[in-house]
């Protein structure tokens, strides 16, 4: 009970000084947000984290690259470094397994971090693709490389791009294609300049897993041969296919033979009159866009 009572009067004896005592720590706090202060510290933390963890897997060269391109304080702002001089992840941006280089001017396809998954290199000056370049990235899933000036492609380099689904080389100058990894889902290469005797016979016919097929805008004179069963789009627009015949899409041979996935064939722009081909289209579920009267 003592104890009590001298708690109490401990408690009445030390209000007036904590009433009294003036609110500037309170006023300090008020201008800042808990939960701001909280996610910055956590900010800080990951990045902290991130650093010493890439630190110990980055390769001496590379580190000493970064430490190379830090600006000093006392450094001259007129002295900035082109981007296509930067290490990939400070010319471009890097996020859990994907690289964005979009717009940087770089060249050639830049060194890429062993976990890249996605690549994003469009609208840039890469005027050719090696065989190196994609040599120790079995882990690419998506290349995107449209818009840039490539007219030469090695024939193995996607070769060992055994995860490989998703390849976009639309919009540049190409004149050919190159072998293609057999798990790709999605092939663009619209607005080149292929040509169908650039592409070999058996070019699509491995690819089991082709879904989506794009070759419009080329100089294309025929369809390509052996289309995978797979084949949900393809388009031709805007080529020079004068014909087709009966095995083009379906089989002359097999009058019970269906294509049930194939749902999107664009042939307009094209000087063929698909009206001239009754036989070609049997085994689909919808006849292709294009001119069927001769104007």
């Amino acid at each position: 009970m003592k104890r009590a009572m001298h708690a109490w009067c401990s408690v009445i004896l030390l209000l007036p000084f904590v009433q009294s005592a003036p609110p500037v720590q309170q006023e300090a706090l008020s201008d800042y947000d808990a939960d701001e202060i909280f996610e910055g510290m956590l900010f800080k933390q990951h990045f902290e984290q991130r650093n010493k963890e890439t630190a110990a897997d980055e390769p001496n060269g590379l580190i000493a690259a970064k430490r190379r391109f830090r600006r000093q304080p006392d450094d001259d702002v007129t002295d900035a470094t082109d981007a296509k001089d930067l290490p990939t992840c400070l010319a471009c941006v890097c996020l859990s397994g994907s690289v964005y280089c979009e717009e940087t001017d770089i060249e050639e396809v830049p060194p890429l971090p062993k976990e890249t998954a996605y690549l994003y290199a469009r609208f840039n000056q890469i005027k050719k693709i090696t065989a190196k370049d994609f040599a120790d990235f079995p882990t690419l899933k998506r290349i995107d490389l449209t818009g840039n000036i490539i007219e030469e492609i090695d024939e193995k380099a996607f070769e060992k791009l055994v995860n490989l689904e998703q390849l976009s080389l639309a919009e540049n100058k190409l004149t050919k294609i190159p072998a293609l990894p057999t798990k790709l889902t999605s092939f663009n290469a619209n607005e080149n300049m292929i040509k169908s005797k650039a592409i070999k016979a058996n070019a699509f016919k491995k690819l089991t897993s082709l879904a989506y097929l794009y070759l419009a805008n080329n100089q294309l004179d025929s369809v390509p041969a052996n289309l995978p069963e797979s084949l949900r789009v393809i388009h031709l627009q805007f080529n020079n296919i004068e014909s087709i015949t009966d095995d083009t899409f379906c089989k002359a041979n097999d009058t019970r033979y269906l294509r049930p996935r194939l749902d999107e064939i664009r042939m307009d722009g094209n000087p063929v009159i698909l009206g001239k081909y009754p036989n070609s289209f049997t085994c689909l579920r919808v006849l292709p866009h294009g001119s069927y009267f001769k104007k």
